[in-house]
């Protein structure tokens, strides 16, 4: 029989760990109820008692380890050692003296070169490696206090010389000679011809805007943003704002989604002058002054042929394939004639600049050529894409071509072949499907993700027939590979190339990562404006360039309308012929004068069409442009500081994307997030603190909305300090400050 329950009442701030077991804790007691009568206790911070109670109160059976361990806040492999040496020694054994544990990996010789380390801005990782321990080891160093972050130490006085957001706005709005301008004197010597570019000079700011752009400049540096701009310009004429400014300024502007040089006024030019090292950034109007006399000087494609030399070389693996598309810039303007194409986006044919641009294996922009008329991608390809690509990779290379079907041309795909040149496109053109069993089934992995394709492959020769001038067939046959792909919905996609080398899952998924490129144009379009015109100028077009004759056009329109005469008036003399019958002799001889007259008109209209026909026949297909207009009016959008915006433009995105590759760590939608994360961390604000002495220009960031955002930031800090950059005119090396990352993140935030 029951006398009592196990716990009748239960206090209200009573931890329940059982049926028969309860908890009740204070400031100074914790104490064990069992049947509502206590049945042990000890002092808060007795670890004696509270090893007693876990071993004891588990071997009797009153608790589940697991329940103790949470509610006393401790592991669970804690309880049950304790439990075990209960059983076995009883209450002595667990009377352990305190254990003092040593650092047994940072010995005091390794701490005092560590926080050497660290008193020269060196990251974790760097400090890490150069000690020989883990990165996690001089994180915890920190945490525990043995080792303290350079600014703990000595940037007390630093951070007091720290020059707030609000003091900097009073005193550009102060300014006399114009917001933000404090460097006077040099800027009167730059107006007499004296100085011929001032120097970045930094002083201690706190929260500048936008400052985070600057964790970017290793990356803009790698890519030859100063060192090519300087081979190719040499320097622009004396003033304030030198060559390299100019070009700091339009990178950032394109970093920071500051699309055109006009909106650089709805931004605070002193903030943004702070990140040159200067007192402000260059007016709208100077820096329009600047790029017109870059553009003066004809050097763009010089610029851009260097930069893809450099690019090539830095990273020839992937030269092997290539992306090559065309995209199209609309003109919208009224006051000049320029040749016009078909606009696939607008659907509708306009004026407008066809680009054709080619993109190594890893989607990155290489270089772009411009036609002269909106020529076809096999025109520009043939004349212009090839030889720049043999100029790159050198001779006795392949390099495989990957194209659309506006690129389709078998006959051009042999010369290709002939000249070490691959092509990998899809087919053009109706093409009867092949049965299904013709196909399998294979699983690859693409972004991260496992996919399944059914895929088949085979040998096809393509015929090609041209009639020479004496009117016979010429057949030319080309052997191709054809890879097809069978979709859920049963369409097959056809995929043809030159390569007999690789696999098929290969050859499949670098046709299919064509999209890339694609990706590629609707990015730049949206995040960089590459339509953009950076001047509406024009300049002498080529007066002999050959142009569709216009007087062909005339004569088949009227020969268009001849024949439409023609064909009324046959139907006219069928129709007398058919209301007319025999019987009715009166009628038959109206008929047959009304007749009369319609083959006379019937026969004279047929000869003048197989005479308008043998005068279009005669023309000349293609006619000079001088013959049908003047040259004055023969004129094509200035090219030279569009290539060199456009540049600029392709060295910014291959500098995000050297810091996007970091990423996928830390974001599992790594193409959605990344770059909207990088976004969001050039336009942030950050400390920049100068050391003169120690030749250090530190950038440190300010904390970000997650811990995710955080330790990511934190990461490319690091690996952006290791490069050890010199800021660009100065001594001071680049060291970039994360923000804190918490030790241990709460439920519910982003991990």
């Amino acid at each position: 029989m029951i006398i009592q329950n196990p716990l009748p009442i239960v206090p209200q701030d009573a931890i329940v760990l059982s049926e028969k077991l309860t908890l009740i804790a204070d400031q100074e007691w914790v104490v064990f109820y069992h049947s509502a009568e206590p049945i042990f206790s000890y002092r808060v911070g007795d670890k004696v008692g509270m090893r007693t109670a876990q071993g004891m109160l588990t071997d009797l059976g009153l608790v589940r380890p697991k329940a103790l361990a949470e509610a006393m806040g401790v592991n669970p492999s804690t309880i049950h050692r304790n439990r075990e040496k209960y059983r076995v020694g009883g209450i002595e054994a667990l009377n352990d003296p305190e254990r003092v544990r040593s650092p047994y990996k940072l010995t005091p010789e390794l701490q005092a070169r560590g926080q050497n380390l660290l008193d020269e801005g060196k990251p974790h990782r760097a400090v890490a490696r150069t000690l020989g321990v883990s990165p996690g080891t001089i994180d915890n160093a920190v945490k525990k206090g043995l080792l303290k972050e350079r600014e703990e130490r000595g940037s007390r006085r630093s951070k007091k010389e720290l020059v707030g957001p609000q003091k900097r706005s009073d005193e550009a709005a102060a300014s006399s000679a114009g917001i933000a301008v404090a460097r006077s004197e040099e800027r009167a010597m730059a107006s007499v011809g004296e100085l011929d570019e001032a120097k970045p000079v930094f002083e201690p700011a706190e929260a500048v805007q936008n400052a985070g752009v600057l964790l970017c400049l290793p990356a803009l540096l790698e890519q030859g943003l100063i060192d090519v701009s300087k081979d190719v310009y040499g320097k622009l004429r004396k003033g304030f704002f030198g060559l390299q400014s100019v070009f700091l300024v339009l990178v950032f502007c394109a970093l920071l989604r500051i699309k055109t040089v006009e909106q650089l006024s709805k931004h605070a030019p002193g903030e943004l002058g702070r990140l040159l090292g200067l007192d402000r950034a260059p007016e709208v109007k100077t820096l329009r002054r600047k790029l017109c006399e870059l553009g003066l000087l004809r050097r763009a494609r010089d610029f851009a042929e260097i930069l893809a030399k450099r690019w090539a070389k830095g990273k020839p693996e992937s030269l092997g394939f290539l992306y090559v598309d065309g995209h199209v810039r609309a003109y919208n303007g009224r006051k000049h004639s320029l040749p016009k194409t078909f606009v696939p986006r607008r659907r509708l044919c306009m004026p407008a600049t066809t680009d054709t641009w080619v993109n190594d294996a890893d989607a990155q922009p290489l270089f772009f050529v411009t036609a002269a008329a909106n020529e076809s991608l096999l025109t520009i390809m043939g004349g212009e894409v090839l030889p720049e690509v043999r100029r790159l990779v050198g001779e006795g290379r392949r390099v495989t071509f990957i194209f659309d079907r506006e690129g389709w041309s078998p006959a051009t795909f042999k010369r290709w072949e002939e000249a070490d040149f691959d092509v990998l496109t899809y087919r053009k053109g109706a093409y009867e499907a092949w049965p299904e069993e013709c196909f399998l089934e294979v699983e690859v992995e693409v972004g991260g993700k496992k996919m399944k394709y059914r895929l088949g492959q085979r040998s096809i020769m393509l015929i090609k027939e041209k009639r020479n001038r004496k009117g016979e067939i010429k057949r030319e046959a080309f052997w191709m590979r054809e890879i097809r792909r069978l979709c859920e919905s049963g369409h097959q996609t056809s995929v043809v190339t030159t390569r007999q080398d690789l696999g098929v899952i290969e050859l499949s998924l670098r046709m299919f990562s064509r999209w890339s490129q694609e990706n590629f144009f609707l990015y730049m379009r949206r995040e960089y404006d590459l339509d953009h015109n950076p001047t509406y100028s024009v300049e002498p077009a080529d007066p002999d360039r050959p142009v569709p004759n216009p007087v062909i056009k005339q004569k088949k329109t009227a020969l268009t309308k001849l024949r439409k005469d023609l064909a009324n008036a046959e139907k006219e003399y069928a129709e007398e012929a058919i209301a007319n019958p025999e019987k009715y002799r009166p009628a038959m001889r109206r008929a047959a004068k009304s007749k009369g007259k319609l083959e006379s008109r019937i026969r004279s209209l047929k000869e003048r069409c197989e005479a308008l026909k043998a005068e279009i026949n005669a023309l000349p297909k293609k006619v000079p442009l001088r013959q049908i207009k003047d040259e004055k009016l023969i004129v094509k959008l200035e090219e030279e500081r569009k290539v060199l915006t456009d540049c600029i433009k392709m060295i910014a995105y291959r500098a995000e994307t050297s810091l996007f590759n970091l990423l996928g760590q830390f974001y599992e939608r790594h193409d959605d997030e990344g770059r909207s994360f990088l976004k969001s961390v050039f336009r942030s604000p950050a400390d920049l603190i100068p050391n003169k002495d120690a030749g250090i220009l530190t950038v440190r960031f300010h904390s970000m909305a997650t811990p995710r955002a955080n330790l990511a930031l934190r990461v490319l800090c690091d690996v952006c300090t290791e490069k050890n950059i010199l800021y660009p005119g100065t001594r001071l090396r680049l060291v970039y400050e994360g923000p804190k990352v918490a030790s241990s993140i709460v439920r519910g935030q982003e991990a």
